[in-house]
């Protein structure tokens, strides 16, 4: 497997010399700079590429090429969006980009209650308390109906955060599930920014009335229009799993599972339209057997995740190291190389350790924590390579 890291461009501090280092070898990243629905010029694809190359790594995937939002509502603007990215396409066609990571979660994709949740032996690490998030769903959305996706006892426990939660509290759940995540650094947002709720309501207002069943019918749709674009430039666009891969705030999720899977790469049946394996989304639902889901789209995947979680039987569930957890990655790095070999991999969301914890990564993407976990994957890999050759 390649062992990528996802780099924020040159405003990042992890610099590509120092990825260099420790043993990168391609490098996921996208133009975040441009809005989302515009085009990707080829003159700016190039220019970063050019940059990379010029540290002597490579540009291996583009994590990711949003899907404007109103592809996935299907508003006005969906087909204009769609001509840009069909044109995006091309243009990283042609400066020889050909992996491409998108997502169709609606409104919000990764979702979690607490950034450094502290664990006993000092580190930090995104956790996700399903009573929290019901709160934020409940009371500070306060959206309609929202109690009746809570179970009685939930709804019980919710009632006794009431009593304790305080108000710093609360404004760090907003800053948290709403300000901190890809919907303000995709620009989903449009507006005054000092209102975060108030936005974030009027897109889910959005989806009124979008159920699992259209938002398939609105993914097939675009999945129709830019996979022929796909197959003429030998590109493979790779869907993200949903993160949590359950319903959350009445939105439909429609790749959490297998039978999602199967269904997308079924709606248009071509090699160009294919899966990014996140062992991590995938595993924090106790639903999904990960190795299991391995085996059955190896063929189809064409960008690895490597990260884990530990998840309770209440729902709440946290980032585990990558040598433990539900994502069984030493059981996947043994089913990836053997059937699908050479794939680009990444190690995903690193605890929070040492130096990292004063500096202002993205949420998720410490740089110790991420070398500290590609160190591991790096032996992993390695053992699996000594034990396959005998």
């Amino acid at each position: 497997m390649e062992k990528t890291w996802r780099w924020f461009g040159p405003k990042d501090r992890i610099t590509l010399d120092m990825l260099r280092q420790i043993g990168v070898e391609g490098i996921v990243t996208a133009l975040h700079e441009v809005p989302n629905g515009e085009v990707w010029t080829y003159e700016a694809i190039l220019e970063r590429k050019s940059l990379i190359e010029s540290r002597g790594l490579r540009w291996s995937v583009v994590e990711s090429l949003p899907v404007n939002e109103s592809i996935k509502y299907a508003g006005a603007e969906r087909d204009q969006m769609i001509e840009n990215y069909k044109i995006s396409l091309e243009n990283l066609a042609k400066a020889g980009i050909r992996t491409v990571v998108y997502n169709f979660m609606p409104v919000i994709d990764w979702i979690r209650t607490d950034l450094s949740y502290r664990l006993p032996d000092g580190t930090q690490t995104l956790y996700f308390d399903k009573i929290r998030f019901a709160y934020f769903d409940c009371c500070i959305l306060n959206r309609e109906g929202a109690e009746k996706d809570y179970s009685a006892d939930e709804l019980q426990k919710l009632e006794l955060l009431k009593t304790t939660i305080t108000d710093a509290e609360k404004q760090e759940l907003v800053n948290t599930i709403i300000v901190k995540t890809q919907g303000f650094v995709n620009e989903n947002f449009k507006g005054d920014v000092s209102k975060p709720v108030e936005l974030f309501k009027d897109l889910l207002a959005l989806y009124r009335g979008v159920d699992k069943v259209q938002l398939r019918e609105n993914l097939r749709y675009f999945l129709e229009k830019v996979i022929p674009v796909a197959e003429k430039y030998n590109i493979h666009l790779a869907v993200h799993p949903d993160d949590p891969p359950f319903p959350v705030l009445g939105l439909p999720r429609i790749v959490g599972n297998a039978d999602d899977i199967s269904w997308i790469l079924n709606a248009v049946d071509s090699p160009s339209n294919g899966f990014t394996f996140c062992a991590g989304s995938l595993s924090s639902g106790l639903h999904n057997d990960v190795p299991a889901m391995a085996r059955e789209f190896a063929k189809r995947t064409y960008f690895v995740h490597l990260r884990s979680t530990e998840v309770a039987q209440d729902g709440n569930f946290m980032e585990s190291s990558h040598l433990e957890g539900r994502g069984h990655l030493v059981e996947l790095v043994r089913i990836f190389e053997s059937e699908h070999p050479g794939l680009p991999m990444r190690v995903d969301h690193g605890k929070l350790m040492l130096d990292d914890v004063s500096q202002n990564d993205n949420p998720g993407y410490s740089f110790l924590g991420r070398m500290y976990a590609l160190a591991q994957i790096s032996g992993i890999m390695a053992a699996v390579k000594e034990f396959e050759n005998g």
